[in-house]
């Protein structure tokens, strides 16, 4: 874990550049506010990183998006504005009381149109998803255990060319302990050590600090041909 120092200064920074280079605005910030209001979890991504899946999105040119772990939606709020009114979002919420904040948000957002809120596990879903793919960009963020499952469904759910991005898989630095017991860094490790020998796929893992302290995410690309 950082110091108290260290994290007072990344938090800093994430809202410097919240502040000047993202310039969230109010819609999103009422997305983040309702969360805390409603008491759920304050574990969406931050400005920054949503500002970050919108412009990969943007570079991909994607227009059919799945993303596992709604939340309050503000992740989807960025991913809706990415794919324009012309393109789809589906996002797949485990729990109701957070899927019911985020249709809220979406339709203050008015992205509500293109955003498809499905509500169970996601593993019970996914199926139901798959004529909708396949999908230009998957964004996994939802429980860590799961992530093997997810990341082989977004293979399946995918085509050449498409980005695949899961978020929370530093964990603090404990992803290199082979000796955890946490069954969130196993999921993660798991997920590593299929990556590693898919031969469909070409990734890579970024670090990153911010308020939400020291974790990462992973992009994969799915290979052509």
């Amino acid at each position: 874990m950082p110091d108290t120092n260290a994290l007072e200064l990344w938090t800093a920074v994430d809202q410097y550049i919240t502040d000047t280079v993202v310039a969230e605005d109010r819609i999103l910030r009422a997305a983040t506010e309702a969360g805390i209001a409603a008491g759920l979890p304050q574990i969406s991504v931050t400005p920054s990183q949503g500002k970050l899946l919108y412009l990969l999105a943007r570079v991909q040119g994607a227009k059919n998006i799945l993303e596992i772990g709604t939340l309050v939606g503000y992740s989807t709020i960025w991913l809706a504005r990415a794919v324009g009114p012309n393109g789809r979002v589906i996002t797949l919420e485990a729990e109701p009381a957070h899927a019911a904040v985020a249709r809220d948000n979406l339709a203050r957002a008015q992205v509500e149109k293109i955003v498809d809120v499905r509500v169970g596990k996601a593993l019970d879903t996914l199926a139901g998803v798959e004529p909708a793919g396949p999908f230009d960009f998957i964004f996994i963020d939802a429980d860590k255990e799961s992530n093997p499952d997810y990341f082989q469904w977004a293979l399946r759910l995918s085509r050449p060319g498409s980005l695949i991005i899961i978020d929370n898989v530093v964990r603090d630095g404990a992803v290199i302990d082979a000796a955890s017991s946490d069954p969130r860094v196993l999921g993660v490790r798991r997920l590593n050590a299929l990556i590693a020998a898919e031969q469909r796929v070409s990734a890579t893992t970024i670090q990153t600090v911010g308020s939400k302290g020291y974790d990462g995410f992973t992009i994969a690309r799915v290979n052509d041909g």
